[in-house]
């Protein structure tokens, strides 16, 4: 709904409000701010007609009051273009639009990498907490019972070499150590992975919103 008379409600005035100190420095993981000059002789009255329809928007619901609107959006449809922004506040003052726009889109993809991280650090926790259980199960292994001779590998008949057969096995010590086959231990490379994916995201996600936002307003307070 809108209205230029409408008293905003508490939840949207509660986002002008002064934030806690410590939120200055990192909101703007999830804040996107920036300004847009108005056209000579436009009022905000004129700017907000103008961008009203970016808000009669399925999931939308928005309210005017003076020279700000504030706007919150919940289960918006995929076509809306401002789908990625949750909230925000937009005004007008010295002929300049303001915009102050919240997205928990941004903020998951920039809490991602560190989840990601976390998983890969208590992988490599895990594997140096197993490393010493398992040498000393071998080391203990080895001194009770004498390593078996190396059985040796008959050579292959050429005829079944010619014909493509496989080679015979190895014997289960040999591609190991001294406790047998190689036993696959967890990696953290494919969370290393997903950091980097989501890291990208996020950067590639915070500069584009930004200028196509920006690029929104800019035409829709143009009239094109």
């Amino acid at each position: 709904m809108s209205g230029t008379a409408v008293a905003p409600h508490d939840d949207y005035a509660g986002s002008v409000q002064e934030k806690p100190f410590a939120l200055r420095y990192i909101d703007w993981i999830w804040h996107v701010r920036g300004e847009v000059a108005l056209p000579p002789q436009q009022s905000g009255e004129e700017t907000f007609d103008r961008l009203a329809p970016l808000f009669r928007q399925t999931g939308t619901s928005y309210n005017r009051y003076q020279n700000t609107l504030t706007f919150r959006k919940k289960d918006a449809a995929a076509q809306d273009k401002m789908s990625v922004f949750d909230s925000g506040v937009l005004q007008v003052e010295n002929s300049v639009l303001r915009y102050d726009l919240i997205s928990k889109a941004l903020l998951y993809c920039f809490l991602a990498p560190l989840l990601f991280l976390a998983f890969a650090q208590a992988t490599i926790a895990i594997n140096n907490w197993k490393k010493p259980a398992a040498h000393a199960t071998g080391t203990a292994a080895k001194a009770k019972h004498k390593p078996a001779e190396k059985q040796v590998v008959p050579p292959m008949n050429p005829i079944d070499k010619a014909l493509g057969a496989p080679a015979p096995d190895k014997s289960d010590g040999e591609d190991g150590d001294e406790d047998g086959p190689k036993s696959k231990k967890p990696t953290p490379t494919p969370a290393y992975v997903f950091a980097g994916i989501f890291a990208a995201l996020y950067l590639i996600g915070r500069v584009l919103e930004d200028r196509l936002i920006k690029s929104l307003f800019c035409k829709s307070i143009a009239g094109t």
